[in-house]
């Protein structure tokens, strides 16, 4: 089957429970949602498809994949934000970034989706784009991110189709963001566990602004040992389940010794994280650059080191408007004074990290191509582990 996951309002949504929601101790203070649409304006849609089971088939499946859309102003207003961008590894893809790097300017939906489906879904951006923002400029250099989903998916049957890119901008809403396996991030892993899609967001005190900054992540990065959550070191505590291949069936010398139940934790980094910050404080391109490399201290709490194999990609908007240019094509703009700016940097770093947490979360155990199964962290065992080493609020 095919599934189609709009952002559902807060009480239509089975929603799991959230970091804030298990009292795990994190630091900062999350908007009311939570979430990158904290953040007034923006807007986020995701198409899920899941069809097919068992043996891999190229080009019929099993299928584990999707693609999201983030829109900076929400779907009626497509005018540019200021934006900047950071790779801190580059094993990945996230297109227009050299537009990005050279006018600061950001216009169309961000969207996330696999490796492979870059292509597509970016051909469908321009071509939604084309009637909706007639004689832009930058018309054909979008923002398309990813991250490998081929173990769980037929990532080589490229079943992400233009079609599929169009739901999820149709279905983009502010409110809650549904996480984990969903968008984009229906087939990833992350930190030994199944990952996907989370989101956070840090509102900063009266006296630092107010300001909010939210963050939205497609977490398919990192080992297990590697896993820390609020500084508890989790993934050595909690050793199973494993991912493992579900069946009796002949395995590849690679598969073999990942049969159930046993299974086998993953030797060398060969995922990656996409990170979108959004933020209503003042700030430049030059500044939102800075804002998306402390993603990165984030991602290092949780025990992320960019890897080799990884593609470590981070994209900073602001949604604050420039004035109305002058005859001689003048306009004016505010900026954070850059001796205000530490709050907006620790609350990129506190979002960044809870995301991820709330990406973990939220995804549940998955099987997918070749009867891979990817379990999902065991919430029990996780309470246990935080309270252990006193990091959950009782």
């Amino acid at each position: 089957m095919t599934l189609a996951v709009a952002a559902l309002p807060a009480h239509a949504q089975n929603a799991p429970e959230r970091a804030q929601e298990m009292g795990i101790s994190l630091d900062g203070t999350p908007g009311p949602l939570d979430a990158i649409t904290d953040v007034p304006g923006v807007a986020v849609g995701h198409t899920t498809i899941v069809r097919g089971t068992g043996k891999l088939r190229v080009g019929v499946g099993p299928v584990r994949t999707g693609v999201t859309a983030v829109f900076p102003r929400g779907t009626a207003d497509l005018s540019h934000v200021f934006a900047g961008w950071f790779s801190l590894n580059g094993n990945g893809e996230m297109t227009g970034t050299a537009w990005i790097e050279d006018y600061g300017l950001l216009l169309y939906p961000i969207a996330i989706t696999n490796t492979n489906s870059v292509g597509t879904v970016r051909d469908a951006i321009i071509e939604w784009g084309r009637t909706r923002v007639p004689g832009v400029f930058n018309c054909c250099l979008p923002v398309v991110a990813e991250t490998w989903d081929g173990d769980l998916n037929d990532i080589y049957g490229f079943h992400v189709k233009k079609e599929h890119a169009f739901a999820a901008f149709a279905q983009a809403r502010p409110g809650p963001v549904p996480e984990g396996n969903v968008g984009g991030g229906t087939g990833m892993q992350c930190l030994g566990f199944k990952g996907g899609i989370g989101t956070a967001s840090r509102r900063l005190s009266a006296t630092a602004g107010g300001f909010t900054v939210g963050v939205l992540v497609q977490c398919n990065f990192g080992l297990r040992r590697q896993l820390r959550i609020a500084g508890a070191p989790v993934g050595q505590d909690v050793a199973e389940p494993k991912p493992c291949y579900a069946t009796k069936g002949r395995l590849g010398p690679e598969q073999a010794g990942m049969r159930c139940p046993e299974g086998a934790d993953r030797g060398r980094e060969q995922g990656s994280i996409i990170a979108i910050i959004a933020t209503d404080a003042p700030l430049l391109p030059h500044q939102l650059r800075r804002v998306a490399r402390r993603a990165a201290l984030g991602i290092g709490r949780m025990g992320g080191t960019a890897g080799s194999g990884s593609g470590d990609l981070f994209l900073a908007f602001s949604t604050v408007r420039t004035g109305t240019a002058d005859s001689v094509g003048v306009s004016s703009v505010s900026m954070l004074e850059d001796d205000r700016i530490d709050p907006v940097y620790e609350a990129t770093v506190q979002a960044t990290e809870e995301a991820i947490i709330n990406a973990m979360l939220a995804a549940t155990t998955m099987t997918g191509a070749d009867f891979l199964r990817v379990p999902a962290l065991p919430r029990d065992r996780l309470r246990e582990v935080l309270r252990k080493y006193g990091r959950l609020r009782e």
